[in-house]
């Protein structure tokens, strides 16, 4: 098992052995997930991770365009320039993106989930989702500068609230008035509101209910 370097918690990565013919391969976990077209997002959006989960995905769409990219989440959220970039990139590359939320989608978790490909947006039956307006700390500095960085946030909002509206079937009224504060959903409620497609309960089962 190996650590990874750059989180103070220093978790454990399991490394996993696979047998390719005669020969035994060790891969760490998330290498040999991204064998089989499956990566995972399993904590804050930031520029590191963002890049990272940009990088597998161009590898894998250059390996072969006509299979699905598997993004799982469980996620708080996090950067909103870092979500968008891997947004971008998932509506860039040819191969479908099938989005699902283990555990938590949150803020830009959320915004992700509810970008996969039409029909391939999943959720775990006691996953939950969070939809709001984006989060910035306390801005400081002169008025001028803080006037302008108000109106670059108020510009990323109604982008954002934009782009949800249209990836869910709301109407961007009743959007703009929801995600004033956290607004919280089951799988349930996240299917019925559009963010989903289907609720899986199990690899064998598949979908267990389809959005109508």
């Amino acid at each position: 098992m190996t650590k990874q370097a750059d989180d103070p918690k220093q978790i454990l990565i399991p490394t996993v052995i696979d047998q390719e013919g005669h020969v035994e391969r060790a891969y760490d976990i998330y290498s040999r997930l991204l064998k089989d077209r499956i990566i995972f997002l399993g904590g804050r959006v930031d520029r590191d991770v963002a890049n990272l989960i940009i990088a597998q995905m161009l590898f894998l769409d250059q390996q072969d365009v006509d299979a699905d990219v598997r993004l799982y989440i469980n996620s708080p959220g996090g950067s909103v320039p870092a979500g968008l970039a891997i947004f971008d990139t998932m509506n860039y590359i040819k191969s479908d993106v099938h989005t699902i939320c283990v555990g938590q989608a949150a803020s830009m978790g959320a915004f992700l989930l509810a970008n996969g490909a039409k029909g391939k947006r999943s959720i775990l039956p006691h996953a939950n989702v969070m939809i709001h307006q984006p989060w910035i700390d306390g801005i400081g500095g002169q008025v001028t500068d803080i006037e302008i960085t108000t109106r670059e946030l108020l510009k990323t909002k109604n982008m954002l609230n934009k782009i949800l509206a249209e990836k869910t079937g709301q109407s961007l009224d009743k959007l703009q008035e929801q995600v004033e504060r956290d607004y919280w959903l089951d799988a349930s409620e996240a299917l019925k509101y559009g963010l989903v497609d289907n609720i899986l309960s199990g690899p064998r089962a598949g979908a267990r209910q389809a959005k109508k």
